[in-house]
């Protein structure tokens, strides 16, 4: 490992740690708020990252640069209107990530005006890199988890806008989803291949352009 490489992975995990940890504290915040203390009873309505980290999907961002953080529990039963409410609950996640990416970007526009250009050339150039990266990765995030595969927060959104003649598609998904997004993830990690990194691109740029002027 070279030094650049290392000074990448360093530069890494503080935008990591918080975009998983800001992620599932909303979805655990949003199902409070709608009656289930599910995620609180259970010490995950936090920002400490220790209570949300899942070992390989935190992995998998760094190998392949999208992963995914432990869910937080939530029981439908406790919710007034259960199918609604999960919905709620499943895009607080995305929207969470969006709105970091969002700050990231108005930070790198601050950064990149010059007003910081008093501080250390040697603290500024990684600190905007920081920045940057941060902004890619919320939005990777964000959009990654909205794929409606299981158990991305996709699939709950998905599952909550099918009228119920549909319910196979949800059982289907259910069954084989978690196989197909492992075998998206497998494929390209060795073929160098990313069909989810395809898919994910235009929404980084195109979101990267309009928050962060990048």
């Amino acid at each position: 490992m070279n030094l650049q490489t290392l000074q990448t992975i360093v530069l890494l995990v503080p935008p990591i740690l918080l975009a998983l940890s800001f992620h599932e504290y909303m979805h655990g915040w949003v199902a409070n708020k709608l009656g289930d203390p599910t995620a609180e009873r259970n010490g995950r309505l936090t920002m400490n990252p220790l209570a949300h980290l899942d070992p390989f999907g935190t992995l998998m961002i760094f190998l392949v640069h999208f992963g995914w953080a432990k869910p937080v529990p939530v029981n439908p039963i406790n919710f007034e209107n259960p199918k609604q409410d999960l919905t709620f609950v499943s895009i607080a996640g995305p929207l969470a990530n969006m709105f970091l990416a969002l700050l990231s970007g108005i930070l790198l526009r601050i950064v990149g005006s010059g007003l910081f250009n008093f501080l250390p050339i040697n603290f500024l150039r990684p600190f905007y890199q920081m920045i940057v990266l941060s902004l890619q990765i919320n939005i990777a995030l964000a959009f990654f988890n909205l794929l409606p595969l299981p158990p991305l927060d996709g699939s709950k959104i998905l599952f909550g806008l099918l009228p119920d003649e549909y319910d196979h598609i949800a059982v289907w998904l259910r069954q084989y989803g978690g196989f197909i997004l492992m075998g998206l993830i497998l494929f390209g990690y060795l073929t160098n291949v990313s069909i989810i990194g395809g898919f994910l691109r235009p929404f980084i740029n195109f979101f990267s352009r309009l928050f962060g002027g990048i």
